[in-house]
């Protein structure tokens, strides 16, 4: 019989708890944070594709996922979010599946972020960003993410509101600007034809990228203010903004212009030089690193939450589960931050190969335990519940893993460490199953019934 969940676990006595906007501000960075690293798919799908793909993508891969997510949020908003749903539904061992998956992802996912930060200072100061100066850059953003995690989450949440709402100026005004040059006469618009070095199947990858990670604010449940009632709403609040953030400025530089060609990691920055000058370029590469920062940090919020309440079950060290009086985990943070500056220095669409397999299987994973809840546990109270019958789950859950097998499919040109990275993510994913054994011989007593 599977354990119990405790769902009401509650960070240490007078922490501060997340509210709406605090909660949406950090959603929005955990999935997007921006129109930054875009740029991609620009450069190998054209604007033409690029607007299409980002116009679609939502309806087939994060609105299902948000409807999902919005549901079992709901139904159990516990400590450990997906972690506690699947292991509720299936079992303890599926649910540690669930958290290796997650955890094993975040690997490569945090990795991402200080590599596109200094990809962004590239453009303005090259001199900063070669060699060993990269490297301490990134690992600067990792050091300051672990410090802000250390004051609590609702520190970072409404840092993060504040943080989005300047990151997210530079781009108005680009937005502005942009669409006031196309609007002059003779003034000639970009082709929406496909470039000559189209490249599909990263354009989809990196689109699939910029709209996943729907997910990690619910691992967060307890540290948020009424969760039943504001986690189905911030889901489906941020997937529209995330949306709007994606295909605004894309229609707009392509209204104004700028050839697809031109467009790569980084090259908002290009942009903002080209439509106003210098000062709206560093504006732009300001926001970029605030932008990946903010992402960085509120995804450390999120992941740090599962070493937490793996330790709650017994399978980690019980040091994991001491949190500071603010709440937070302040071993699970200096822990998971040491593994993610160790993985600093792959190459960015190698990185998010890998992030994506591991996302999709564990993103799978709680489909299923949607659809098992709903059968186990009908009359579990679910304050948001997906309309329909429950049939409605199933056929929600096609599209995200039909799109999950693409990414298996696609990441077998890739390699690492001189083996397919499909071959390299499913070894990862397999790992699971013998640290699960491990885990669970030396497994503790939960501390629910210690």
């Amino acid at each position: 019989m599977p354990d119990t969940i405790a769902v009401t676990r509650q960070p240490a006595t007078g922490a501060r708890k997340l509210r709406l906007l605090p909660l949406l501000a950090a959603t929005y960075f955990m999935v997007s944070g921006g129109p930054y690293d875009l740029e991609d798919i620009i450069g190998f799908g054209g604007y033409g594709y690029a607007l299409l793909l980002l116009a679609l993508l939502p309806f087939v891969w994060s609105f299902p996922t948000a409807m999902m997510l919005g549901e079992l949020a709901s139904a159990v908003p516990a400590e450990g979010g997906f972690y506690a749903w699947v292991k509720r539904a299936m079992g303890p061992f599926w649910g540690f599946q669930e958290a290796w998956l997650s955890l094993a992802a975040s690997v490569f996912d945090m990795a991402i972020y200080p590599t596109t930060f200094v990809l962004y200072l590239q453009h303005l100061a090259p001199s900063l960003t070669q060699g060993h100066r990269a490297l301490l850059l990134e690992l600067a953003v990792v050091v300051a993410a672990v410090l802000w995690n250390l004051r609590g989450a609702a520190a970072v949440g409404e840092g993060s509101l504040k943080l989005w709402i300047i990151a997210i100026s530079p781009f108005l005004t680009l937005v502005g600007i942009a669409v006031y040059t196309g609007l002059n006469p003779g003034h000639g618009h970009a082709s929406l034809a496909i470039p000559a070095n189209k490249n599909f199947s990263t354009a989809i990858l990196v689109a699939m990228w910029n709209y996943m990670g729907w997910d990690n604010a619910t691992t967060i449940a307890n540290e948020v203010e009424n969760p039943q009632r504001n986690y189905p709403r911030v889901m489906l609040m941020a997937a529209v903004m995330v949306m709007l953030t994606y295909v605004v400025p894309i229609a707009a530089v392509a209204w104004a212009g700028i050839p697809a060609e031109r467009f790569s990691t980084g090259a908002w920055v290009d942009a903002a030089h080209i439509l106003s000058g210098p000062a709206l370029a560093l504006a732009v590469v300001l926001a970029g690193s605030l932008d990946d920062f903010g992402t960085f940090s509120n995804l450390t919020l999120s992941y740090t939450r599962l070493p937490h309440a793996l330790a709650e079950d017994g399978f980690l060290p019980k040091i994991f589960t001491k949190r500071l009086p603010n709440g937070s985990p302040w071993v699970a943070v200096l822990v998971c931050g040491l593994c993610w500056a160790l993985a600093l220095g792959f190459s960015f669409e190698r990185l998010i190969t890998i992030d994506l397999v591991l996302y999709g299987l564990s993103m799978i994973l709680e489909f299923v335990a949607l659809i098992l809840l709903r059968r186990k546990e009908p009359s579990l109270p679910r304050p948001f519940r997906i309309p329909g019958s429950d049939w409605v789950p199933v056929l929600l859950g096609v599209c995200p893993a039909a799109l999950t097998a693409y990414a298996l499919y696609a990441s077998r040109t890739e390699t690492v460490a001189g083996i397919p990275a499909l071959v390299f993510s499913l070894l990862i994913a397999g790992a699971g199953l013998p640290l699960y054994w491990v885990a669970n011989v030396s497994r503790r007593k939960p501390l629910s019934s210690e």
